[in-house]
């Protein structure tokens, strides 16, 4: 039997700037992902998914959701963050962008862009 992910994502794939950022990612990951690192989730298929946290579809839509492999609910730049850690290459990103001292200015940057995504896909019908 498989080890538990140690990263699953939910991502809206109905989002056209989502699902090319998740499908570029998972390329970047492909050795993670058949090991089963990490899996990327569709919320559309799977609605329900993080109901035990009070997370919705319209959630997920507006913000990355995911489950580290303790069971914890990771959102928005924090879920990002986690991505980034677990992707080659890319720890350096982790580290700069998730410091203590640049977290906060992460999370604002990305619920202002997460924000302007949503409201366009709205606009554009992308459900």
């Amino acid at each position: 039997m498989a080890d538990a992910p140690r990263l699953t994502v939910w991502y809206n794939t109905k989002c056209p700037v989502c699902d090319a950022g998740i499908d570029w990612q998972t390329n970047r990951l492909v050795r993670a992902a058949r090991a089963g690192t990490i899996a990327f989730r569709d919320i559309n298929l799977e609605p329900d998914a993080l109901a035990r946290f009070g997370a919705d579809v319209e959630a997920v839509r507006r913000r990355l959701h995911g489950l580290d492999a303790d069971g914890n609910l990771v959102v928005g730049a924090d879920c990002a963050i986690a991505l980034w850690r677990h992707t080659p290459g890319d720890s350096w990103l982790a580290a700069l962008l998730g410091n203590r001292l640049t977290r906060p200015l992460t999370r604002i940057a990305y619920n202002r862009f997460a924000d302007v995504l949503y409201a366009w896909n709205r606009r554009k019908g992308h459900w």
